[in-house]
């Protein structure tokens, strides 16, 4: 059991997972503020472009004999909904969210190009780590990427 026990001390300390963790809580943090920018910021004009619409309230009855004018009485009467008004928000909010990743991405992988042509690729001071195979001094002990400990390769 002690076994089982350090193992996942050494994974889970390991630094992949730590930055992974980092960015699953950033990444709720930027949920919550991109989902303010589409309702708070960007559907209210879009709306009033298209005639005053209220995307968030719009829907489709499919319970028959009643006419509900907002989709808060629709869902308070229990009648059944489709909504594509809120559809049309979260397309919006993924949208937004997809180039924000796109443009970090990109921009990380400008600042990887970068470094790696400042590293000295010569034969005799580089290498790759066995585990994350990025350029690494031949002198280091752990990467400094991966964090790896490459004396245990």
């Amino acid at each position: 059991m002690r076994g089982v026990l350090n193992e996942f001390k050494k994974f889970a300390l390991r630094g992949s997972v730590v930055d992974l963790a980092v960015g699953i809580v950033i990444g709720a943090a930027f949920n919550s503020l991109v989902h303010s920018i589409v309702e708070d910021i960007i559907m209210p004009p879009v709306g009033m472009l298209v005639g005053g619409a209220d995307f968030s309230n719009l829907f489709v009855n499919l319970s028959s004999g009643v006419d509900f004018s907002t989709l808060a009485e629709a869902e308070a009467a229990g009648a059944i909904t489709i909504n594509y008004g809120e559809f049309i928000n979260q397309s919006v909010s993924f949208l937004i969210t997809a180039f924000a990743v796109f443009i970090l991405v990109k921009a990380v992988n400008r600042l990887r190009e970068s470094k790696d042509t400042n590293v000295n690729k010569s034969e005799e001071t580089v290498s790759k780590c066995p585990f994350c195979y990025e350029l690494i001094h031949k002198s280091a002990t752990r990467c400094p990427n991966c964090t790896s400990d490459l004396n245990a390769s």
